[in-house]
C-alpha cells in the first residue's frame, strides 16, 4: 500500500464520492488497493476504539473465570450468632410512589423481628397525593402497635441520599436496612442477615434481587437477565475473590457506625450507594454478599422507564469514577483490587465510544471493501468475539447458573438482549458526557406500577408517573435508519458476516424509538379522552 499526498478538500470529496458510487453501484468494480491518508484517519481511530471495547469485553471473560475459580466454595455464613439481637432501623425512601407504598408498608410491618428492637422510617419526599396517603397509612400502622415513623421533607435536597442522611440523624438502630419502594421485604430478611455483623469488621450485607414481573413482557425478561449477570456472576466473583463490590442501594443492611466513619451519605453523585461503598471499603470495612437471601422487586415495564433507570446508573457510576478512582488507584489496596475497581467504575465510557464507532462504521466498510475478506477474518473476528461474543457468553452462562432449564430460552433471547443494549446507547452516552462535563441533574425516579406476582398491572395506574422522552426516540429512529442502510450496503457488497450484528442494532434502535413513541401517543389519547369526559361532566352539571 502506498501513502498518497494529502489532496485538497475538494479533490478528497470528489474521490470519496466516486468511491462510494463505485462501491454501491458498479458491479464490475474489482477494487482499489491504494489507501489515502484520509482512509487511514478513519481506520486507525476505528480500530483503536474497537480494541478499547474489546478490553471491556475481555473483562467479562475474566469475571466468569474468577467466578468459576471460587464456584465450589461454600455459601457465606455468619461467624457466630448474636446472643441478644441488636436494634435495627428499616428505612423506606419514597418519592411519588402512590401505587406501591401500601404494599411496601404491609410487607415491611410483617417482618419477623422483635418489635421493641425495630424501627421503621418512611422517608417521604413526595410532592403529590402520596404524601397524605402515606402519612395516613403510617398513622394506621402506628395505632396497631407497629413502630412506624413518618418523616416528610418539604424539599428534595440531596434526593435519596439526602433523605437517608436525614433519617439517619434520628435513627435509633445500630444497623440500618434500606428498601426502595418497589421491593417486597421478606419476613425472615433481618434474621438471615443481621448475624453477619457479629464480625465487627463487616459494614454491609447485600442480598440478591429477584423480580415480581420478570415475565411481564420481553423487556422485563431482558432486564432480569441483565441483572442476573450482575448479581449471580459479578457480585459473587468480586466478593469471593476479595475484591471491592458495591451496595446496591436497596435490599441490604448497613452498620450505622460504618456510614459515619466513611463520611455519611453524600449526594454529589446519582449513585450514592456505590459512592459510599468504595469510601467504606477504602477505610477497611468488609462487605458481605448473601446470594441465598432473595428480595423480590419490580422491573420497569416500558422502554423509556428502563432507559431512564439505566442512564441514572450510568451517570452515577461515572461520577463515582471521577470522584474516587484516583483515590482508589493511590491507595494501599492490592493491584487486582484496583484493576477490578477501574473496570467496575468505567464501563459506561463504552457508550460514547460506541456512538463514535457507529459514525465511522459505514465509511470504514467502504474503505475495507477494497481490502478483502481475509483481513476481516484476521482482525474483525477476534475483536467481535472479545466484544459482542463476550456479551453472549456472559449472560448465557449467568442463566445457566440461575436455572439449567432456562439455557435454551436464554440463547434464544440473546438477540433481544443485545437489541436492548443498543437501545441504551444514546441515552447512556448523554449521561456519561454529562458526568464528564460536571453537569448536575435531578434524581430521575423509575415509575413503579404495583405489578403483582402474576404480572397483572393495576388498571388505575396514571400516565403522569411516566417521564417524557423528548428528542430521544427521534435520534434513535435516525440511528436505526443509518444502520438499516448499512445492512443493505453489506448485503449488496456480500459482506454477509456483518448483517446479523447490524440487524440487531437496527432492531434495538427502532424498538426503543417506536415503543416510546407509541406509549407517548397512547398517553396523549388517554389525556384527551379524560379531558373530554371532564368537559362533558362539567357541562351536565
Amino acid at each position: 500500500m502506498i501513502w498518497s499526498s494529502p489532496p485538497s478538500a475538494f479533490l478528497l470529496a470528489v474521490s470519496w464520492r466516486e468511491r462510494i458510487e463505485r462501491a454501491l453501484f458498479d458491479d464490475t468494480f474489482d477494487g482499489i488497493h491504494q489507501l489515502s491518508w484520509f482512509d487511514y484517519s478513519l481506520l486507525i481511530p476505528y480500530f483503536i476504539l474497537l480494541c478499547v471495547l474489546a478490553i471491556y469485553g475481555l473483562h467479562r471473560y475474566e469475571v466468569i473465570i474468577t467466578y468459576l475459580r471460587h464456584r465450589k466454595e461454600p455459601q457465606p455464613r455468619p461467624a457466630s450468632l448474636f446472643e441478644r439481637l441488636p436494634r435495627v432501623t428499616i428505612q423506606l425512601p419514597l418519592y411519588n410512589e402512590r401505587f406501591v407504598v401500601e404494599r411496601l408498608l404491609e410487607e415491611t410491618t410483617k417482618i419477623d423481628y422483635p418489635r421493641e428492637l425495630l424501627e421503621i422510617q418512611v422517608l417521604d419526599d413526595s410532592t403529590d397525593e402520596t404524601h397524605p396517603f402515606a402519612e395516613r397509612l403510617c398513622g394506621e400502622y402506628r395505632a396497631q402497635g407497629h413502630p412506624v415513623q413518618y418523616i416528610h421533607r418539604t424539599n428534595r435536597h440531596g434526593f435519596k441520599a439526602g433523605a437517608l442522611e436525614e433519617g439517619l440523624q434520628v435513627a435509633s438502630g445500630e444497623f440500618v436496612a434500606v428498601f426502595d419502594a418497589d421491593f417486597v421485604v421478606p419476613r425472615d430478611f433481618l434474621l438471615r442477615t443481621i448475624h453477619y455483623f457479629t464480625d465487627p469488621k463487616v459494614g454491609v450485607v447485600q442480598t440478591r434481587w429477584s423480580y415480581l414481573n420478570r415475565y411481564y413482557n420481553l423487556l422485563t425478561e431482558v432486564q432480569g437477565m441483565l441483572l442476573d449477570g450482575h448479581f449471580i456472576l459479578e457480585h459473587n466473583a468480586r466478593f469471593r475473590a476479595g475484591l471491592f463490590f458495591n451496595f446496591n442501594g436497596t435490599a441490604g443492611v448497613l452498620r450505622k457506625s460504618m456510614i459515619r466513619d466513611s463520611g455519611g451519605w453524600e449526594h454529589d453523585t446519582l449513585t450514592e450507594d456505590s459512592d459510599l461503598s468504595y469510601r467504606a471499603q477504602l477505610k477497611g470495612w468488609k462487605f458481605v454478599y448473601a446470594p441465598d437471601v432473595e428480595c423480590p422487586s419490580e422491573l420497569p415495564v416500558d422502554t423509556h422507564g428502563f432507559q431512564v433507570q439505566q442512564s441514572r446508573w450510568a451517570k452515577g457510576l461515572t461520577q463515582v469514577a471521577i470522584k474516587l478512582l484516583m483515590r482508589i488507584l493511590k491507595s494501599d489496596a492490592p493491584l487486582k483490587v484496583k484493576m477490578e475497581a477501574f473496570c467496575h467504575l468505567t464501563p459506561n465510557l463504552t457508550y460514547p465510544l460506541t456512538i463514535v464507532v457507529t459514525a465511522l462504521m459505514l465509511p470504514v466498510m467502504i474503505v475495507r471493501f477494497y481490502i478483502g475478506w481475509q483481513q476481516m477474518l484476521l482482525v474483525d473476528v477476534p475483536l467481535l468475539m472479545a466484544t459482542f461474543g463476550s456479551v453472549v457468553v456472559f449472560y448465557v452462562f449467568a442463566q445457566w447458573e440461575r436455572d439449567r432449564k432456562s439455557l435454551f430460552r436464554a440463547i434464544l433471547m440473546m438477540p433481544v438482549l443485545m437489541a436492548a443494549g443498543a437501545a441504551l446507547t444514546v441515552i447512556n452516552t448523554r449521561a456519561v458526557v454529562e458526568a464528564l462535563l460536571g453537569v448536575q441533574t435531578a434524581f430521575a425516579r423509575t415509575p413503579k406500577y404495583a405489578i403483582a406476582a402474576n404480572g397483572e398491572r393495576r388498571k388505575d395506574t396514571p400516565s403522569k408517573y411516566r417521564g417524557k422522552a423528548g428528542w430521544l426516540p427521534w435520534v434513535e429512529l435516525a440511528i436505526g435508519t443509518w444502520f438499516a442502510f448499512m445492512v443493505f450496503y453489506s448485503i449488496d457488497t456480500m459482506n454477509l458476516l456483518a448483517v446479523p450484528l447490524l440487524s440487531i442494532m437496527v432492531a434495538g434502535y427502532w424498538w426503543a424509538a417506536f415503543s416510546t413513541l407509541q406509549r407517548e401517543w397512547k398517553d396523549r389519547l388517554a389525556w384527551h379522552r379524560a379531558r373530554r369526559l371532564e368537559t362533558r361532566q362539567t357541562s351536565v352539571v
